[in-house]
């Protein structure tokens, strides 16, 4: 009957993005996720529903001495790597309720110079 609409503008965005995002088996989606420290981000088959490949840079020195940008940038090319290993060349990107510019876009950046397709 009444159709149940999220109710953060957040979950808006994100639904509104996750929308005209085409899945399939053959290009898994890239999701990523920012918070005011560090960048997450992980591959994933939503027909599955597993994951695939998975990063962060928490783990890393990725910020030593660099900017959260250029940390970003390097962090999409090592997931670009994680992701050739396993013969995943193609894929979706799903910036979620983030608009596609500093962090996110240069992770988008740097995984698209490590190789990967979207």
């Amino acid at each position: 009957m009444y159709k149940i609409m999220p109710k953060t503008t957040k979950e808006r965005r994100t639904k509104r993005s996750r929308t005209s995002v085409a899945r399939s088996e053959e290009r898994p989606r890239v999701t990523v996720f920012r918070s005011n420290k560090y960048i997450y981000s992980q591959i994933v088959d939503d027909e599955t529903g597993t994951t695939l490949v998975t990063i962060d840079d928490i783990s890393r020195d990725a910020h030593k001495g660099k900017t959260k940008k250029e940390a970003a940038k390097e962090l999409g090319k090592t997931l670009a790597e994680r992701a050739l290993e396993k013969d995943i060349k193609e894929v979706v990107f799903d910036k979620g309720s983030y608009k596609y510019h500093g962090r996110v876009k240069s992770f988008a950046e740097g995984a698209r110079e490590g190789g990967l397709i979207f």
